[in-house]
């Protein structure tokens, strides 16, 4: 059996050596998460906010260490004033951030977010990527893990809701 884009996800991160994950619970990262926890090789912070992340990660760099953000797309806007230290000072940040408020997103309240993200980050200065198929997440975070550690570059891989998966937030007509 293939493993999983969170398996390969996981894979990855190790090859980078990545030794530091600032996460967000969220469900589109939760089996990404359980890998890493159980890494003893990786250090595991679940953070209050996103932004945190940005500051921890900041500093796992400054402290010979490669880190990752794991977040959903509703928490970029937490970050955005905190992104402008790694854009200005040249530190790197790959950040994988799980979508909502994109393909057949049933709660509102995750639509402006979902749809701005890209925008918000890439008027900071973050180099944004996107996955949009499961067979195409781990090439994509190949390619941003390399852009940001040896460009010194953030990097943003959007993971979109077609890999995730929707949720609705009531019964769909048609759908008992």
């Amino acid at each position: 059996m293939a493993p999983t884009w969170p398996a390969q996800i996981y894979e990855l991160l190790k090859g980078y050596d990545v030794r530091q994950v600032a996460y967000v619970p969220d469900a589109g990262h939760a089996e990404l998460i359980r890998l890493c926890q159980s890494d003893t090789t990786m250090q595991t912070v679940s953070l209050t906010t996103e932004e945190e992340g940005v500051a921890m990660l900041c500093g796992a760099w400054l402290g010979g260490q490669h880190g990752v953000l794991l977040m959903q797309s509703s928490g970029v806007g937490n970050c955005i004033n905190m992104l402008t230290l790694n854009a200005e000072c040249r530190i790197p940040l790959l950040m994988l951030v799980t979508m909502r408020g994109d393909f057949g997103e049933g709660n509102p309240q995750q639509m402006p977010m979902g749809r701005g993200a890209q925008a918000a980050m890439e008027a900071v200065g973050v180099v944004v990527l996107r996955a949009d198929r499961a067979e195409d997440v781990a090439e994509s975070v190949r390619a941003a893990a390399r852009m940001a550690f040896l460009s010194q570059r953030a990097v943003a891989l959007l993971i979109g809701q077609r890999v995730i998966g929707a949720k609705a937030m009531t019964q769909e007509p048609g759908h008992d």
